[in-house]
């Protein structure tokens, strides 16, 4: 081992062993106490999104032959980094506390202005979006996402059924969204336009696991006016183990 990684190492060693020196001090509780407490901050740190742009985990083609290259590249340099600058102005303009997660802010987006909620709304969503897609992509979720999925909907197919319905029936532009209620049950609904589940002048409300744009610049250059087929192709590029993560995450 260098010098390095053995100093490193042995930071990590003396930290560990003080912490855990200091738990067993106080007894059984404060140890669950902070594994508790590391649990949560690490669930939030899963659901936190930044006020900035983050790069993509694939290249434009990835996604291809469900989504092109083209409206991939268009969709992720013009129209969500406009939202990410516009947000940025907006930050500036309403002295927003950029310490804190994104999220804070949707959720009391009624005491902000228009040009925060179309844009903070707007960032989050994409940055949620490149998140839960990927170029490989398992069939369906497993494990405890699978469970949750069946107990709320009665089967797989039957969510998929609904989640679509949201998706090709939302008027205009919007988003179609899977989420975690306050009762910790999943739940399938729509926004419009750049709004989500997280703001407090949302119809439908809940911690979103999965969303789908369905603005005509994220499908036109490839679907036309043939929305259901690319609500039928997003099936094939779902991150499930995002989705699963995001799930452990809001239902702690």
């Amino acid at each position: 081992m260098d010098n390095l990684n053995f100093n490193l190492s042995r930071r990590a060693f003396l930290s560990n062993s003080s912490k855990a020196g200091l738990a067993l001090s106080l007894g059984g509780t404060a140890i669950l106490s902070a594994c508790a407490g590391d649990a949560k901050g690490d669930s939030q740190a899963i659901l936190a999104t930044s006020f900035t742009q983050t790069p993509l985990a694939f290249d434009f083609s990835a996604l291809e032959p469900h989504i092109d290259a083209m409206t991939m590249e268009i969709h992720y340099t013009k129209h969500a980094a406009g939202y990410a600058r516009n947000l940025e102005a907006a930050i500036s303009e309403e002295n927003v506390d950029t310490n804190k997660p994104l999220e804070e802010v949707l959720g009391k987006i009624s005491q902000y202005s228009t040009k925060m909620r179309n844009n903070g709304g707007g960032h989050y969503n994409h940055e949620l979006f490149w998140k839960i897609m990927t170029p490989d992509a398992a069939e369906r979720p497993e494990g405890a996402l699978a469970a949750a999925i069946n107990e709320s909907f009665g089967s797989f197919e039957t969510f998929a059924e609904q989640f679509e319905t949201a998706a090709k029936t939302r008027f205009g532009s919007g988003w179609a969204w899977l989420v975690v209620g306050e009762d910790k049950k999943l739940a399938v609904g729509s926004t419009p336009n750049q709004d989500n589940p997280l703001m407090d002048i949302s119809d439908f409300k809940g911690t979103p696991l999965l969303g789908l744009d369905v603005w005509e610049h994220a499908y036109y250059l490839h679907y036309q006016n043939r929305r259901a087929d690319y609500v039928s192709a997003f099936w094939n590029i779902i991150n499930w183990k995002t989705v699963a993560e995001r799930f452990a995450a809001a239902s702690m």
